[in-house]
């Protein structure tokens, strides 16, 4: 009696436990149009649908929205998905389907543990991410994302990202950008030597390892000058600074601190030439008491150009930026936020296209992207996703120069261009491991 009662009770559990692996694995439906999809699409409509008739495929965003260093960015970059994807919506959605970028909006103050946790939360109901902002922040969950196939679209640009298929990068990365930028500086200002200055981890570390690589092969002088994030951690950056001299000056922090190395240095009597990297900069930059040393000695790399320039993406995005809605100021933020919901739309809709919906299906069609139409903000062929990152990986950057009269503060000195340096650069690894 005891032991057949055992044996009952072990049945019970083992059919428990595999039932509730059953309603735990991702199942999947079809749509009308015959696509079939399993996590984060719906057959009903998304909530504020232009058309009623169509599916719903919900992306993610998790973005630094409050307290972090680049919540300057993070709030437009994610208000400029969402006219991205409103956008998108206006002129017939992906399909029979339309994006919802509003529902699952999630603040990671910048905090890699608090990114992990809001991305559990909003897991479940997300085909994808529409935006992961932060390199430290989205490497917390990439090993979630590889096991689950679920793709990220990253609000930053380390040169990891380009070993990564859930990862749907556009632009070139931080090391090529500085490699571009030493070229530049060796060049057009004659500079003979060159610091990094910049936060540790693989947002800082990678354009510091990708000054070092130009130093070398221009026969600069370099010096490594690690900060941690904050305004008022910067004196022993600044004091370093005074004392090695450079001509060059490669600054990869946040926008304040930016401000404040810049600013401090040039009270000090420092003449050097300063070259930020993408996330450095912000108009208001020019408002702080820093501005007349960042109009003397600063310019500012990109890996595209400025909000305002003349392309046909430019133009759609400052159309999309409605008045009554939008009453800050012009920011790269909203540039950078448009640029990157390109590749996710190019493959949604190959997805689509190939009626599989699915993670899995969306992760095959990222694999299967070789150009991106980015009306003109990129190249096309920046959106190739297949094949060795070596051969596929875009190492084109700018820069622009500080004008008070630009948009966004600065405008743009020299187009897209490959320096020596990258050109001839193997890529078999991210440049800071």
């Amino acid at each position: 009696m005891g032991i057949r009662r055992g044996i009952a009770v072990t049945l019970v559990v083992a059919l428990a436990v595999l039932t509730g692996c059953r309603n735990d694995a991702p199942q999947t439906q079809e749509g009308a149009s015959g696509v079939k999809f399993d996590v984060g699409v719906t057959k009903e409509p998304c909530p504020a649908a232009v058309d009623q008739t169509k599916g719903c495929i919900y992306l993610g965003s998790i973005s630094d929205l409050t307290e972090g260093p680049f919540k300057a960015l993070g709030v437009p970059i994610t208000a400029s998905q969402k006219a991205f994807w409103q956008r998108v919506n206006s002129a017939g959605g992906i399909g029979g389907f339309e994006v919802d970028v509003t529902k699952f909006v999630k603040d990671n103050k910048y905090n890699p543990q608090i990114h992990n946790e809001v991305y559990a939360e909003i897991k479940p109901d997300v085909l994808g991410l529409t935006q992961t902002l932060g390199s430290p922040t989205t490497t917390a969950i990439l090993g979630d994302l590889k096991s689950s196939g679920v793709i990220g679209v990253p609000a930053s640009w380390t040169s990891a990202w380009a070993f990564e298929d859930v990862i749907l990068e556009s632009g070139t990365n931080y090391c090529f950008e500085s490699m571009n930028s030493v070229d530049f500086g060796a060049e057009t200002l004659q500079a003979k030597s060159v610091a990094a200055v910049h936060f540790p981890g693989d947002y800082g570390d990678d354009a510091a390892a990708g000054t070092k690589v130009a130093a070398a092969a221009n026969g600069m002088t370099f010096t490594d000058i690690p900060t941690a994030p904050g305004q008022e951690n910067q004196g022993a950056a600044i004091q370093k600074l005074i004392a090695a001299k450079p001509d060059l000056v490669i600054l990869s922090t946040g926008p304040t601190e930016a401000a404040t190395i810049v600013g401090g240095a040039a009270q000090n009597g420092f003449k050097g030439q300063f070259i930020g990297s993408s996330p450095t900069w912000n108009p208001a930059l020019l408002k702080s008491p820093a501005a007349p040393a960042l109009t003397a000695l600063y310019r500012q790399s990109g890996p595209w150009a400025p909000y305002g320039t003349d392309t046909a993406g430019h133009k759609a995005l400052a159309a999309a930026l409605d008045p009554a809605t939008f009453k800050a100021a012009p920011n790269d933020g909203y540039t950078a936020g448009w640029v990157w919901s390109y590749p996710l739309k190019a493959a949604l809709q190959k997805a689509v296209d190939a009626k599989d919906l699915t993670r899995a299906g969306l992760l095959a069609a990222v694999k299967s992207l070789e150009t991106v139409d980015y009306e003109g903000m990129l190249p096309a062929a920046a959106g190739r996703f297949g094949g060795e990152p070596n051969d596929r990986v875009f190492r084109q950057s700018l820069i622009s120069k500080v004008n008070p009269a630009a948009p966004t503060g600065v405008a743009v000195e020299k187009d897209f261009f490959t320096g020596k340096t990258a050109s001839g650069y193997e890529f078999s690894k991210p440049c800071y491991q």
